[in-house]
C-alpha cells in the first residue's frame, strides 16, 4: 500500500511541477506581449495593398541594387513633404507608422530601404521595423533617430563608404549626438552617444568624388552643429553623366520629393556622409 501511495504522490508532484512550469511560461509570454504591444497607423496614399504587392514583386525582379532603389524611389516623386509624421516621444507611446502619403527626408529613405529588401507588403512592414528600430523593437528609445545609427545598427544591410568615396579628402570628427551646446537634448529621453563621423567637405565634392558615388547610395548632409550628425538625407541617382540628389525637400515653394543636381545642392553646405546598401 505504501509503495502505491508513493508512486501516486510522485506522479501528482510531477504533474503539479509540469503545470506550474507551463503556467510560468504562459505568464511570461503574456507579460512580454503586454509590454511590447504597440499600435499601428497605416496611410498608403495613392497605393493599395494589392498595388504595393505588385510594385514590390516588380522591384524584386531587378537584381542590381542601385537600379532597384532607383525604381522604388522614383515612385515617390512628387509626394508632398511633411515633417513629424512619426508618433512617439518620451511621454507618448510609440506608434508604428507607415505614411506613404506624406514624407520627410528620413522616413523617405526608411521606406525605400525597407521596400528594396521586400517582396510583399507584409514583408515590407517587417523590414521597416528592422530598419527604423534597433532589433526591430517598436519603441521610441529603440528608434534610429540619427542617420549614422544606420551604420551602427543596420550594418547587415548597409556600409559606411564615406572614406572610400572621399579618399584623402575625407574628414573625421567625434561628436556627442543629441547633446546641444547648452547641455540640453534635441530628443529628451534619448541618451547622448559619442560617435566618430566621417564626412566629405562640400568643397571637395568634385568630379572624382561624384564619380565614385553610385546610384542608390544614401547620403546625409553633414551638420556642423554640436549634437547632430546630418541635417538632411537623400538618395544618389545617376542618369548618363548627371548625378542627382533625390530627396524629400522641405524648402518653401518645393515641399515634395524631387531630383536636384547633387553638386549644386551640396554647394555651401558642410559636407556629405555616404552609406551604401549591400
Amino acid at each position: 500500500m505504501g509503495l502505491v501511495i508513493r508512486k501516486s504522490a510522485s506522479r501528482d508532484l510531477g504533474s503539479i511541477l509540469r503545470f506550474s512550469f507551463f503556467l510560468f511560461l504562459v505568464l511570461c509570454v503574456v507579460g512580454i506581449h503586454k509590454v511590447y504591444a504597440y499600435k499601428e497607423l497605416i496611410v498608403l496614399g495613392k497605393w493599395s495593398r494589392k498595388g504595393l504587392n505588385e510594385l514590390l514583386r516588380d522591384a524584386s525582379r531587378i537584381k542590381d541594387t542601385g537600379k532597384r532603389i532607383d525604381f522604388l524611389s522614383k515612385q515617390f516623386l512628387g509626394v508632398p513633404y511633411k515633417g513629424h509624421t512619426l508618433i512617439g516621444n518620451l511621454n507618448v507611446p510609440e506608434v508604428f507608422v507607415i505614411n506613404l502619403k506624406e514624407l520627410d527626408c528620413f522616413t523617405y529613405i526608411d521606406y525605400v530601404e525597407a521596400m528594396r529588401l521586400s517582396n510583399s507588403f507584409d514583408e515590407f512592414k517587417e523590414r521597416l521595423k528592422e530598419i527604423r528600430y534597433r532589433y526591430g523593437y517598436v519603441d521610441f528609445k529603440h528608434r534610429n533617430h540619427f542617420f549614422t545609427d544606420w551604420i551602427v545598427f543596420n550594418s547587415r544591410y548597409v556600409d559606411d563608404v564615406t572614406r572610400e568615396v572621399g579618399r584623402e579628402k575625407t574628414r573625421v570628427v567625434d561628436k556627442v549626438l543629441n547633446s546641444r551646446e547648452d547641455g540640453s537634448f534635441f530628443l529628451p529621453g534619448i541618451s547622448p552617444v559619442l560617435r566618430r563621423i566621417y564626412y566629405i567637405p562640400s568643397y571637395a565634392v568634385d568630379d572624382g568624388v561624384v564619380g565614385r558615388l553610385k546610384t542608390g547610395d544614401y547620403v546625409g548632409v553633414y551638420s556642423d552643429k554640436q549634437g547632430l550628425d546630418v541635417s538632411h538625407t537623400g538618395i544618389v541617382i545617376k542618369y548618363g553623366n548627371k548625378t542627382y540628389l533625390r530627396h524629400a525637400s522641405s524648402r518653401r515653394g518645393i515641399g515634395r520629393v524631387l531630383d536636384e543636381d547633387l553638386k549644386s545642392y551640396i554647394l555651401g553646405k558642410p559636407g556629405l556622409v555616404v552609406i551604401r546598401p549591400k
